[in-house]
């Protein structure tokens, strides 16, 4: 039989298939393979009884994340709030950067609608070529919509904590399943985590939801030096302007004649991703080869 991982706990993977779950431990040779099972894992199992069975095989990966460990992502929305937390700006670029590194559509959603004004980061995501809702988990302003965008296919949510991705996931699911929400410190100015590891939830619009505890981007990818080669094709909104650049190698951060650097100035790329790009650019430009194989 096939079918996916939805969830792993201390060495049990549970498989989803046709509407049925079975709990299944993996073959011992996996281990000495070198191979994880992953949630999101699409594997082959063979049935000890009704209920239980042994993982056989893993299949080919899309893509994988190391934090959270998840696979075969198909799009990744990175929620923001209006306060406690306000949008981080590089944290979103973060991951935006890492969505479209492992070939994953990001896409950008700013819930709490209804504590304030969101249309001066609404124009910066907008202007790079992403989709970007607007919402409010509290009043269901824009969640349809929203909603729509996870029909067949499996999504992730990602953000700080306390900006309302349980809440979001909460009103989709509605009674069919309950998830941890956490209330916001006023004190610490974050939330509590109140997820404790990944699941892939199934839902009515034939397709899958993972709730997962903490998303960190670039820890992910700081000892990858293939992620630093491809930083700049990761910033999308680039694109149409790296040709102009008047060197060969030009890593658009300071150099004269740089394309990018010109769209900057002349409002077609915003500043604020111009200066998340230069950001992780200086994290990773003393990477060496090397570092990464040692990883």
């Amino acid at each position: 039989m096939q079918g996916r991982i939805i969830k792993a706990i201390s060495g049990f993977y549970y498989l989803y298939n046709d509407g049925e779950v079975y709990e299944c431990k993996a073959r011992g040779n996996f281990k000495k393979q070198g191979i994880t099972p992953l949630v999101g894992d699409f594997a082959e199992f063979s049935l000890i009884d009704t209920k239980h069975g042994v993982v056989e095989a893993i299949m080919e990966r899309k893509n994988q994340l190391i934090r959270p460990a998840i696979s075969n992502i198909d799009k990744l929305f990175i929620v923001s709030s209006h306060t406690s937390p306000a949008p981080d700006t590089l944290m979103i670029d973060r991951l935006t950067a890492l969505a479209v590194y492992h070939n994953i559509e990001p896409i950008i959603v700013f819930n709490k609608a209804d504590m304030g004004d969101f249309s001066e980061y609404e124009e910066i995501y907008k202007k790079a070529g992403f989709k970007v809702f607007t919402v409010s988990a509290l009043t269901g302003s824009g969640v349809e919509e929203l909603f729509l965008e996870f029909s067949n296919c499996v999504s992730a949510f990602s953000g700080n904590s306390g900006v309302g991705k349980s809440s979001i996931l909460n009103n989709f699911f509605g009674e069919e399943i309950t998830l941890a929400t956490g209330e916001v410190s006023d004190k610490l100015g974050r939330g509590r985590h109140t997820t404790r590891h990944t699941e892939l939830f199934p839902h009515k619009l034939n397709g899958f939801v993972a709730d997962t505890p903490g998303f960190s981007a670039i820890e992910n990818e700081k000892f990858d030096y293939n992620f630093k080669e491809q930083l700049e094709f990761c910033f999308t909104d680039f694109d149409e302007f790296r040709d102009n650049c008047r060197f060969t190698g030009c890593t658009h951060v300071c150099e004269k004649g740089c394309g990018v650097l010109k769209a900057v100035e002349e409002g077609q790329i915003s500043k604020s991703r111009h200066q998340s790009y230069s950001a992780i650019f200086e994290e990773l430009k003393d990477l060496k080869q090397w570092n990464s194989a040692k990883k």
